[in-house]
């Protein structure tokens, strides 16, 4: 039986002659197969409904075992190696049933592996006796009949479509091959369509994906939170157990930053040794490939022994790698398809990509403070310091010529307090005019210059107060930390409480609970308060910084009417102990 064409002929006369070349053919046949006809195309336009992979794998299996008078039907899909099956859809199998059997055949022996490596229609009256059989697993319902028959899609084996148990106790016929081989042909067209929709849709979710990473890091937000959407995004694309992007760590190797899993805590900070042959290809720009992390001598980490297939893709964008990004699945997952591998690298790159744009961006704006500051500079000295320094002038030659003592001592106290106020403003024009890379004289210029450059988007200069000899006590690491803590609890003051009022204080006479020697930031606001309910990742970091050093941090009652607002505290040992490496405030493990 020859298929009619699917393009309807635009001629009558060709239509007429296409009708009757299929009657002839059909006079051809015999009587049970053209009885058959119409079952078969109803079973056709049955298979062809429905773009969905998973249901119309489902309907194709239903279709065979209703038009062969079938027991049970499956379709064992072919893995990309061709050497087994990657998937196994079965019909008439309950569940109860298939519990019982376990693990589905992987189409490396038996039947199954016979037909996938000789793709050729089979047909058998008790498959139990054929020399290849291998035997059913326990559970297994019995089987003695049995009819195979490859499905081509593309010209390309797409898997098998086996048949066994016809119902009235039979062998298959002659005729259920021929009609089954006609079934297949179909099923081969329905699946390639299904396949289609499937990528494209695929592909439409990876678009996406790498749409809302992008509009995440130019947002101007948090760095950490951006980057914990790239871990997000790349775990749910693709589908795996975890997202993990990896930064360059200052001894060397990838640290992990950001994660999206059922328990990040345990790997956030870890460091991948630069050892590791994974991270040397990562570095070099090359994607890593791995069947099973936990067997893999390549991964250089404990944390690999959780998982199984892993794609580990480099954050590479004009030939500069940024990090990398890890997406694993859990062991004993299906493995990532070539289109996943494909799509997942694309992503990293749309990913690289929008973090050099945000760096880019956020470098701007530094630049654009820096400026505003250098301005700011100029005005205070070349204006308020001269007035200042003018009215001085004046004060002091009106209490010389008073010849009232009262009157003389409290214009003095002013001309005091007014060259106190010169040389503080004189410490504030040091500080802004303080490069980027320029290393600070001490602690109290760092901690002044930060409070200047908030001064910028806060439209105000918090207040500030130094308690003990800051400079001489605070060791560098420490002080490191207390300035990155400040500049977090100051942007998070910022961008979220919309406050009015805000004081810094930085106390080196503090003691921790158990008696150290300390010193203490607390930074306080008239703002809005933490909401419920809201991000703590600036929270968590600042607790993180202090702990590596022993020390804690905590939030309290604000500088508002009845404690509104919010005070962060953060304090650390004087005496550093050992911990993070200089500069990062996170425990160096590996």
């Amino acid at each position: 039986m020859t298929a009619p064409d699917a393009t309807p002929p635009d001629d009558p006369k060709d239509a007429i002659d296409a009708a009757t070349q299929a009657a002839r053919g059909l006079r051809g046949l015999s009587t049970e197969l053209t009885a058959r006809v119409p079952q078969l195309l109803e079973a056709m336009r049955s298979v062809g409904t429905g773009l969905e992979l998973s249901s119309t794998l489902d309907r194709i299996c239903e279709t065979a075992a209703e038009l062969a008078g079938a027991r049970y039907a499956a379709i064992g899909v072919v893995d990309e190696t061709g050497e087994g099956l990657s998937a196994f859809v079965t019909h008439g199998v309950g569940d109860e049933v298939a519990e019982l059997i376990g693990r589905r055949p992987d189409g490396q022996a038996g039947l199954l592996g016979a037909l996938i490596h000789d793709p050729e229609p089979m047909r058998l009256a008790d498959l139990t006796a054929d020399a290849r059989a291998a035997g059913f697993p326990a559970g297994h319902p019995p089987m003695r009949t049995f009819l195979g028959v490859p499905i081509r899609v593309q010209g390309r084996i797409f898997g098998n479509l086996y048949l066994a148990e016809k119902r009235d106790g039979a062998e298959f016929t002659e005729y259920d091959l021929h009609t089954v081989r006609v079934l297949a042909t179909e099923a081969g067209i329905a699946i390639g369509n299904a396949r289609l929709y499937e990528a494209a849709r695929q592909r439409e979710r990876w678009i996406d994906g790498s749409v809302a990473v992008t509009t995440a890091l130019l947002s101007g937000g948090d760095a950490d939170d951006a980057l914990s959407v790239v871990a997000e995004q790349a775990r749910r694309l693709a589908d795996a157990c975890a997202g993990v992007v990896l930064l360059p760590a200052e001894g060397g190797g990838l640290e992990i930053v950001a994660v999206s899993s059922d328990d990040p805590s345990k790997e956030l900070g870890v460091v991948v040794p630069p050892e590791s042959p994974a991270v040397e290809r990562l570095l070099e720009g090359e994607a890593v490939f791995v069947a099973d992390s936990a067997s893999d001598p390549r991964m250089g980490t404990d944390l690999a022994r959780r998982y199984g297939p892993n794609m580990m893709l480099p954050l590479q964008s004009g030939g500069r790698v940024l990090g990398a990004l890890a997406v694993p699945r859990a062991p004993g997952a299906r493995q990532f398809s070539e289109t996943e591998r494909t799509l997942a690298t694309q992503f990293a790159s749309q990913a690289a990509l929008a973090l050099m744009m945000a760096e880019a961006q956020r470098d701007r704006e530094r630049l654009a403070v820096y400026q505003d500051r250098d301005r700011i500079a100029r005005d205070l000295h070349d204006l308020v310091i001269q007035r200042l320094f003018a009215t001085g002038m004046m004060l002091e030659s009106a209490r010389r010529g008073s010849v009232v003592p009262a009157v003389r001592e409290g214009v003095g106290r002013a001309v005091e307090e007014l060259d106190v106020t010169i040389q503080e403003i004189r410490t504030a024009i040091f500080a802004l005019q303080q490069g980027p890379a320029e290393a600070p004289s001490g602690l109290r210029t760092r901690v002044l210059r930060e409070i200047n450059m908030a001064a910028v988007p806060l439209g105000f200069t918090p207040a500030h107060r130094f308690v003990g000899p800051v400079d001489t006590l605070v060791g560098e690491l420490t002080g490191k930390n207390l300035v990155a803590a400040l500049r977090e609890a100051l942007s998070n003051a910022f961008r979220h409480a919309r406050a009015q009022r805000i004081e810094v204080v930085v106390d080196a006479t503090a003691r921790l609970p158990d008696g150290v020697a300390a010193v203490r930031l607390t930074v306080s606001d008239d703002g809005v308060g933490i909401p419920a309910g809201g991000r703590r990742s600036g929270l968590r970091n600042l607790a993180r910084r202090a702990e590596s050093l022993g020390g804690s941090s905590w939030c309290g009652p604000g500088l508002g009417e009845g404690g509104g607002g919010t005070s962060v505290v953060w304090q650390a040992p004087l005496q550093e102990v050992s911990g993070p490496a200089p500069g990062t405030g996170r425990p160096d493990t590996q």
